[in-house]
Formats: structure tokens, sequence, C-alpha cells
């Protein structure tokens, strides 16, 4: 097996937001904010054809496709096909994109090569470094299927057109792209992926499985992580928002309560909680990255700078004590 690849940024701008999944943001704040990021040493940038139904990688090749192509990394995704629909039959899905495309789920040979040409010719770039399989998912309900019949196919024409693609020198690492971690766990067993994008399997709110079975499998097949969950798409930010979704401003009282709680102890120690979240999510020998989806130029600055801040080991060990964390869960040093 060559040497796998890792990531040379361990934090990086995610695409959601500019897919205006959220809410509406317009092409100069779309600007602006990757400009932002830019000035702030963000490197990694991590799109999807589904953001917007094509939105966020058109703006995300508008600016870089204006920079050096080695200067940066960026991971896109394969899965879903977009085609045409005058009759805008996904806009229900996504209400703020102008996009007219529909979504396509295909995870063939032929699907996935499509997948990644389609994605270059949005963006105007020459490759992508990383690729995700996208939503192949229990929690999916859009697929055509359900997520283990259309495995198989995935398997043999998905998966392993991407080792190809990585053996070739084409792509540098490919991996599961997911909300659960049935997918990330089969496909270490039935192919050879690298790198996996855990978009909803590790916060300081949820990630005791993570802990205890994903992370250790991953060790023994070398394999690592970027960690898309770090604010629970907001939720540790103080958003009312906890994932995605139609029912995600829904939140358990037992979610809220130990934000609380977890807030309190940051406020005695005098942590701040941005910081604690996003080093928190760093923390994980497998974790390469932290990936923080991105909308407004001062979010950029704001994450960068969290990254750096001190926080008292003394916080780490009353969450510990107070269990709102698992026993194993690694914590900055």
């Amino acid at each position: 097996m060559t040497e796998r690849y890792t990531l040379p940024h361990a934090f990086g701008m995610g695409g959601v937001a500019l897919g205006n999944e959220f809410g509406l943001t317009t092409d100069d704040q779309a600007q602006a904010t990757l400009e932002t990021a830019w000035q702030a040493g963000i490197r990694y940038f991590d799109v999807a054809p589904h953001y917007g139904l094509g939105l966020a990688e058109r703006r995300y090749g508008r600016f870089l496709h204006q920079q050096p192509r080695d200067s940066f990394v960026l991971s896109s995704k394969v899965g879903r096909l977009l085609k045409a629909s005058p009759e805008h039959r996904d806009r229900k899905m996504m209400p703020f994109s102008p996009s007219p495309n529909a979504e396509i789920y295909d995870y063939s040979r032929d699907g996935t090569l499509r997948s990644i040409e389609d994605t270059l010719q949005r963006t105007g770039l020459d490759r992508i470094d990383v690729v995700f399989v996208h939503d192949l998912s229990p929690d999916n309900g859009a697929l055509p299927q359900p997520w283990e019949a259309l495995w198989p196919e995935a398997v043999e024409g998905c998966f392993v057109t991407l080792c190809e693609l990585r053996d070739q020198g084409v792509i540098r690492a490919w991996g599961m792209g997911v909300n659960r971690p049935e997918p990330i766990l089969k496909a270490m067993e039935d192919s050879d992926p690298d790198l996996h994008l855990l978009a909803s399997q590790y916060s300081l709110i949820e990630h005791d499985h993570a802990v205890e079975h994903v992370f250790p499998k991953a060790r023994e097949r070398d394999n690592a992580f970027v960690v898309g969950s770090a604010l629970n798409a907001g939720f540790l930010a103080g958003v009312h928002r906890y994932h995605y979704g139609d029912g995600n401003t829904v939140i358990s009282k037992d979610r809220m309560e130990k934000r609380r709680r977890i807030a309190e102890l940051a406020f005695d120690h005098g942590v701040d909680m941005l910081a604690a979240a996003l080093q928190f999510a760093a923390a994980p020998d497998v974790a390469q990255a932290v990936v923080v989806g991105l909308g407004r130029p001062d979010e950029a600055v704001d994450d960068i700078a969290a990254m750096t801040h001190a926080v008292a080991p003394a916080f780490w060990e009353a969450l510990r004590s107070e269990g709102l964390i698992h026993p194993e869960a690694p914590t900055p040093d």
C-alpha cells in the first residue's frame, strides 16, 4: 500500500452556507467571505454539487480559479448528478438557491466520473484533491432505494473508480461523506478508502460512538477524518439549529441542557465556547482537519482565531468529571 495522503491544513471552509442552504447569501457576500477566508490563511475548501444545486461550486470556482492551484486543497463530493430542470422540481429542497438543477443519484463508475468532470467545469479548476461519497447513508430519505440496496453498485462502481483515480494520482484521497457511521465502517470493510468526512458525528454534544467504534476501526485501517460537525451546524455557536433537515430546529431537551451546562463551565473557566468546540473536534489523532461552514466574512476571522485561543486544562477536566465528554475522548494538549 502506498503512503496515505495527509491534509496539509488543519482548518477548512465548508460550502453549505454559500449554497444558500440556511438562508440567502448574495454573490457579493459569498465573494467577500471567500476573500476574507483566504486573507485569514484558510487554504482548505470543501464543497459539493448538492450545496445549492451547483451554486456553491460556482461561487468557489469564481474565487479559487484566480489562485495558484498548488496553494490550496479542494474536496468535493460524488453520488449526485445535476441536470437542468425547467420545472425547478428540487426548489423545495433548496428554496434559497436560484439554481434550476435537479439531483439524480448515481453511484456508478460512469456517474462518478461524470460528477468529477461536472465539478471541474463548475469550478473552472483542473483537479479535485479529495473526493467524498456523499450521503449514501441510512438517514438519507431522498435516496431512490435504501442505502444498502445501492451499496453493491457503489462498491463495484464508485469505490473502485475512486481507488483507481487515487492510485493514478488524479485525486489524492477518497472516503465517505455521511451523517451516520454505518457507511464509513462498511466502506472500510468493503473497499480501500483513506479519508472520511464526519458530517454529523463528532462534537462536544455527540461523540461517544465515534470514540468507541469508528476511531478504533479507522486506526486499524489507517484511515483518517475531516470533522465537519464541530458546531453541529451552528448549535454550539448559539444558533437554534441542530444539524440538517426539515426538523433541525426541533432540538431535544437533553441536547439543550448539555449545551447550557458546557456553556456554564466555559464561563467559569474563562473559556470561549467557539474555541472549545473547534479545538475539541480537532483533538483526535485520526482527525486531520476541522471544516466549518462559513457564510459571512466575520465568521472566517472568528473561527480562525478560535482555533488558537487558550483553553484552560481545568475546563476539560471539569467536563470529564461531570460526564459531559466521553472518558476516552481526546482533548487538546
